[in-house]
């Protein structure tokens, strides 16, 4: 009998084992080669393990934005997942943002983030680098660029990659790409960014799929965010059954270091 209670124990130890490695694995991000004499340390994460909001990473800004308004009612956290919602609320639309302005700005390094893209039209989900500098005119991107890592306002297989800088007015300057990638409105997915002093290298899912060195490559520190935009861009939300929302299973960011 002890025999027997002994070796069904080690069948569940043995069972939650495998399935502790097979999630692991599946939340694991393969990381570019790395230069020779060179290796990548994890500077900063969010696994989103706890039941809110960590708000000593991430601020919630609460304004209108576009044909909504960002706002806390439509981001919460729960099952391991940063959820970000799309809802009518009355006579508005709301979504959101998170971003890191003020507690994590970065300049360079590997940004990755694992994400569950949205379901329905009418709103978008991006995930990008941004400061104010991106305003200033002169000097290029070098002085701040935003960098659009992922923006989703399709629900087919394209998905879009761009850089902004020199402001958003008469001076305005851009460069992007949409790429296409098989099956990607479903299940989860990584979209990355290696960013080094010379240029800018974009991956989904671990595979490369830009590189550019377009407005000289931003040289100062970036936040983080992560968002949901309505607009015509995606469709005519009106016409759209809500809520809906998309998922974000972690954000981490590694620096190259020399080994």
């Amino acid at each position: 009998m002890k025999t027997m209670i002994n070796q069904a124990m080690l069948s569940l130890l043995l069972t939650t084992i495998l399935v502790v490695v097979a999630a692991a694995a599946e939340s694991s991000e393969p990381l570019p080669q790395a230069p020779e004499g060179e290796m990548f340390k994890l500077v900063w994460q969010d696994e989103f393990d706890g039941e809110k909001l960590d708000e000593t990473k991430w601020e919630v800004p609460q304004n209108k934005r576009r044909d909504g308004w960002w706002s806390r009612k439509a981001v919460s956290v729960n099952d391991g997942h940063l959820s970000i919602s799309t809802l009518k609320d009355g006579d508005r639309y709301l979504d959101a943002c998170v971003r890191t302005r003020g507690r994590f700005e970065h300049a360079h390094g590997y940004y990755v983030a694992r994400i569950k893209l949205q379901e329905k039209p009418g709103h978008w989900s991006a995930f990008w680098l941004y400061n104010s500098g991106v305003n200033k005119i002169g000097d290029q991107g070098r002085d701040g660029t935003e960098i659009d890592i992922m923006e989703k306002p399709w629900l087919d297989d394209r998905v879009t990659q761009n850089l902004h800088w020199d402001g958003y007015g008469e001076h305005h300057q851009s460069k992007g790409t949409t790429v296409t990638i098989p099956g990607v409105m479903e299940g989860w997915h990584t979209f990355a960014l290696l960013w080094t002093p010379e240029e800018y290298v974009f991956y989904v899912d671990g595979k490369e799929t830009w590189r550019t060195d377009a407005g000289g490559v931003c040289q100062v520190p970036l936040y983080i965010k992560l968002s949901d935009e309505i607009g015509d861009w995606a469709g005519d939300i009106k016409e759209v059954e809500l809520p809906d929302r998309f998922l974000v299973d972690y954000v981490r960011v590694y620096d190259l270091v020399k080994k």
